[in-house]
């Protein structure tokens, strides 16, 4: 039987083709590329030719990644270097915990 896998859907906010919306936008792709081969759709929004998507979505500043499914929506607003930190704020990555932290003395 097959097992199902969650697919996650992740938009990403730039403004045009800046350093900023370049450099995001390649950290972005090597992370899922990496964590989440295949099991993912990024749609990359660029809010200076599509205004109207970002103020739906309330968008107030690039890079935003946002991730829609699956639920809870989450997002984070800017520098997308820290990979541990994309992960553990978008709900992707969680800490795992040792036998320590429920035996601390």
């Amino acid at each position: 039987m097959n097992k199902v896998r969650k697919t996650y859907v992740l938009k990403l906010y730039v403004a045009g083709n800046t350093a900023n919306s370049v450099r995001a936008l390649k950290i972005l792709k090597n992370i899922l590329d990496q964590e989440f081969q295949g099991i993912y759709a990024l749609k990359v929004i660029d809010v200076l030719k599509n205004p109207q998507l970002a103020e739906e979505d309330k968008i107030l500043a690039t890079p935003t990644l946002s991730k829609i499914l699956p639920p809870p929506v989450r997002k984070i607003i800017g520098d997308l270097s820290d990979r541990e930190k994309v992960l553990i704020g978008l709900d992707l990555l969680y800490e795992e915990l040792t036998e320590e932290d429920y035996f601390s003395e």
